[in-house]
């Protein structure tokens, strides 16, 4: 089987742009309601893990770097979208950050995007080291000037 770079990228980015879009939702799904999902540190294999029950539906992957947590990319399962699994799982693992008193580096577009909608958490950002994926673009102002769309940006518009 040969590893084809075009085609990861691709899928990571509709994964990414998938994500984002759930985030933007207002209410979680009616399924949701019946759920108790789980948030589970898998540090052997550097990432956490959003179960329900002993099935995982979703990870956030991680690794430790000069003393902060370096978030590099969010996964839910196609069928969990849009249930605000991503925004669960974020959010308690932001929340377990915090407790930990470290600082995040994000690499992860999806995490940016959360912490972009959700500023409280803002301050878990390591000033020196904030990551690509800290600080989303946003589209111009009215009649402003700015920088370009990013690919996932572009993808929702």
């Amino acid at each position: 089987m040969m590893f084809d770079p075009g085609a990861e990228a691709s899928a990571r980015a509709e994964n990414n742009a998938a994500l984002i879009a759930a985030l933007g939702e207002e209410s979680p799904g009616e399924v949701e309601s019946k759920w108790e999902l789980d948030v589970l540190d898998d540090a052997e294999h550097g990432r956490w893990i959003a179960a329900l029950g002993d099935e995982g539906i979703g990870e956030l992957s991680y690794r430790f770097v000069g003393g902060r947590v370096v978030l590099l990319t969010t996964w839910v399962d196609p069928a969990y979208r849009k249930n605000r699994v991503a925004t669960e799982l974020i959010s308690r693992v932001l929340d377990e950050i915090r407790e930990s008193g470290k600082k995040i580096t994000i690499i992860c577009p999806v995490v940016g995007e959360f912490i972009d909608r959700n500023p409280e958490y803002a301050d878990l950002i390591d000033s020196v080291h904030p990551g690509a994926g800290a600080y989303p673009r946003r589209p111009p102002a009215e009649g402003g000037h700015g920088g370009e769309l990013t690919g996932i940006e572009r993808d929702l518009a």
